[in-house]
C-alpha cells in the first residue's frame, strides 16, 4: 500500500494541527498526502466537520488512509456511520489517535455537539492509539472506544495527547503504527 495509488488523508482535531504537529509534519513526508481544512477549527460543528470530511474523501477516486487526531477521530466514527458504502469502500483503513471523548465531564463546551459517539463498528480496518496521562480521553475510554469501532488499541506510557503540548513534534515513531496497519490490510489482498 505504501505506493503512488493510497493517498493519506490526514484528519486534524479541535484547532488544526499547527506546523510543528506530528500530522503537518507527516502531510509533508507521506506522498500523495492531503489534510481535511475545516472551515472553522475553534467553534467546530459536528455536521460541518462531518460534510467537509465526506468532501475530501470525495474529491479524489483513488483509496484513501485516514489519520486522524482528537476531535478528528470523533469526525471519522460520525463520518462512517452515516456515509454513502460508495465512499466506505473508498477508505482502506485509519489510523485514530488519541481519541477527544466529548463525553467525559470536563470536556470542553465547543467539542459537546460531537457528542454522544457513535459505537458503530467501523467498515474498515482502524488502530486507536492512545495514552494513560491524556486528559483528553483515559486508557480505559480509548479501550472502550477501540472496542466499539472493532479496532486494534495501542496505550503508550506518558504520552499525553500525543501533540505538540506533550513532545510530539515529527512522532517518527508513530509510522510503525501506520505501516503496521497497512500491512495487516495488505495481507488479504496478497493472499487473493
Amino acid at each position: 500500500m505504501r505506493n503512488q495509488s493510497i493517498r493519506y488523508l490526514i484528519v486534524p482535531g479541535w484547532q488544526g494541527s499547527p506546523d510543528a504537529h506530528w500530522q503537518s509534519h507527516w502531510q509533508r513526508s507521506l506522498p500523495n498526502s492531503a489534510r481535511v481544512q475545516q472551515a472553522d477549527w475553534l467553534s467546530p460543528r459536528r455536521e460541518d466537520w462531518v460534510a467537509e470530511l465526506q468532501r475530501s474523501i470525495a474529491s479524489d477516486p483513488r483509496p484513501v488512509m485516514l489519520i486522524a487526531h482528537s476531535l478528528g477521530c470523533i469526525t471519522v466514527a460520525h463520518w462512517a456511520a452515516q456515509a454513502p458504502a460508495e465512499l466506505l469502500r473508498r477508505v482502506r483503513g485509519a489510523l485514530l489517535v488519541a481519541p477527544a471523548d466529548v463525553q467525559r465531564d470536563n470536556c470542553p463546551q465547543a467539542l459537546r455537539n460531537f457528542a454522544p459517539i457513535p459505537g458503530d463498528l467501523l467498515p474498515f480496518a482502524s488502530q486507536v492509539i492512545g495514552s494513560d496521562n491524556d486528559a483528553a480521553a483515559s486508557a480505559a475510554r480509548a479501550i472502550e472506544l477501540a472496542r466499539d469501532w472493532g479496532s486494534d488499541v495501542t496505550i503508550l506510557r506518558g504520552a499525553g495527547h500525543i501533540n505538540v503540548k506533550s513532545g510530539h513534534r515529527r512522532w517518527e515513531q508513530g509510522f510503525a503504527y501506520l505501516y503496521r496497519l497497512q500491512s495487516r490490510i495488505e495481507q488479504p489482498r496478497l493472499r487473493a
